[in-house]
């Protein structure tokens, strides 16, 4: 029976998490779409639900996109679809995801025996899981697929066989999320694991006895290969660029230079392991004292102790010797290690847990307090698209930013030259343009400046 301080200290640690999951909710429509990442992938968004096609994301307008595949597209359209255009609700299904990533690591805490309120609070304000609970990025969805094929990867193992299906299916969802890498981190984190406790020869010979590998395997094809044949054939070339420049070229050359949409991250060799102690605070530090306490209770690493480990560390062992990287690149590891300092702590209360956790919460809306108060004017084009009068039409000159074609709704028109604008000027408008080329429509007397900000001016041209 549970004592009073107990049953206190569960209640506190409910509110916190309530807290700070309302305040990551809440936050998603307290600042803009910004440039590139998030602007980009809400504009494909959009132009899925406004084209219709659901088939093939679109870069712009008749563009297909190849770089990922469309689980994240979708995810952000089934919200515009549903409550219109707007942060909200391209950002809320990806919160979804990440509320679903906790109740996948909640159920295989209990299974453990250790705090499932801790694992919720402790993971949920890692910066990286906090600020990607949110974001129109596919790396949740990706953690999402790859958290599913871990828990049910080892909930069967342990005997619970039809988790392995849903483990298949979790390789599917990521699959779809980001594309084969998800293959690649799941055998990096399972294959370690299985050796490191069973040795080099036993494991191999239980995986087939314990795991539905040709069934889910099969299960696995059918969820998720249909949607590449069909966009191969609705866009030739697909396949070629995604599998051979995407998953190869761009993972060997750190400066590849056949990115379609962009360019290159290109990072020094093991840098993803800085990006793991960055973003994984504030909980990254707690990481050696957890070992040590693993090591000095067991007397060695248990089964469980080394399954989180392997999972915590496939996309470290998997980026090292890539130079395309990003820091969310680190994200599908995290709940392996939620898992495994929670583990350290069993039957305790982590050091500090709900302070530091509110604590997180609060810096989440000083920054976005701080994104408002400036960067976001500059990173985003909706504080000067909103200064706009009604009913007059809107230009961009020589280039356009996925924020603006966004909050244009794709309306504000690309003019690549003063000829264009002349045959347009006729009538009022605005002109967006960068202060680069702000000198370029000084020949026009009837432009003047309606709203500017230090990288972009919007002006308000003819009669």
């Amino acid at each position: 029976m549970n004592s009073p301080r107990s049953l206190s200290l569960t209640n506190c640690s409910f509110f916190v998490l309530l807290i700070i999951l309302l305040v990551r909710l809440i936050s998603l429509s307290l600042y803009p779409l910004m440039d590139t990442t998030e602007a980009r992938y809400g504009e494909m968004a959009r132009l899925m639900v406004e084209t219709g096609n659901w088939l093939t994301p679109q870069f712009d307008y008749g563009v297909p996109f190849w770089g990922k595949p469309p689980l994240h597209t979708w995810m952000s359209a089934v919200g515009i679809k549903l409550l219109g255009i707007s942060e909200f609700s391209v950002r809320l299904p990806h919160w979804l995801a990440a509320v679903a990533v906790l109740i996948l690591v909640s159920y295989l805490a209990k299974r453990v025996q250790v705090s499932v309120l801790q694992l919720a609070i402790l993971l949920t304000t890692t910066i990286v899981f906090y600020v990607s609970a949110g974001s129109v990025m596919t790396d949740m969805a990706l953690t999402l697929g790859m958290t599913l094929a871990m828990v049910g990867f080892y909930l069967c193992w342990h005997g619970k066989y039809l988790w392995g299906y849903l483990g298949f299916v979790g390789l599917a969802i990521g699959l779809l999320a980001k594309g084969p890498v998800v293959l690649v981190l799941m055998v990096l984190a399972v294959g370690p694991w299985l050796i490191w406790q069973y040795g080099l020869i036993k494991p191999w010979r239980l995986l087939y006895t314990k795991v539905p590998l040709l069934s889910g395997f099969s299960l696995l094809l059918l969820l998720s290969l249909p949607w590449f044949l069909l966009a191969e054939q609705a866009t030739p070339g697909f396949l070629h660029y995604f599998i051979v420049g995407e998953h190869w070229l761009r993972f060997v050359d750190s400066g590849w230079q056949g990115d379609l949409y962009g360019s290159a991250h290109d990072e020094v060799r093991g840098t993803i392991w800085l990006f793991f102690a960055v973003s994984a605070l504030p909980w990254s530090l707690f990481i050696p004292r957890a070992l040590w306490r693993l090591w000095r209770r067991d007397r060695g690493f248990d089964e469980a102790t080394k399954f989180f480990i392997c999972w915590m560390l496939s996309p470290l062992i998997l980026f090292t010797f890539a130079g395309n990287i990003l820091p969310a690149y680190v994200l599908p590891g995290i709940p392996g290690m939620g898992l495994l300092l929670v583990y350290a702590w069993r039957g305790e209360t982590i050091p500090k847990l709900q302070a530091i956790a509110l604590g997180v919460s609060g810096l989440l809306l000083l920054a976005v307090m701080i994104l408002n108060l400036g960067p976001a004017k500059e990173k985003s084009d909706k504080w000067l698209l909103a200064q706009r009068a009604q009913g007059i039409a809107t230009y961009y000159w020589l280039n356009s930013r996925f924020s603006s074609r966004f909050y244009s709704q794709g309306k504000a028109e690309l003019l690549q030259g003063e000829q264009e604008l002349a045959q347009v000027i006729k009538a009022p408008l605005y002109v967006v343009v960068s202060r680069d080329h702000l000198h370029d429509l000084t020949l026009f007397s009837e432009c003047i400046t309606a709203a500017e900000t230090t990288e972009k001016s919007l002006l308000l041209c003819g009669k």
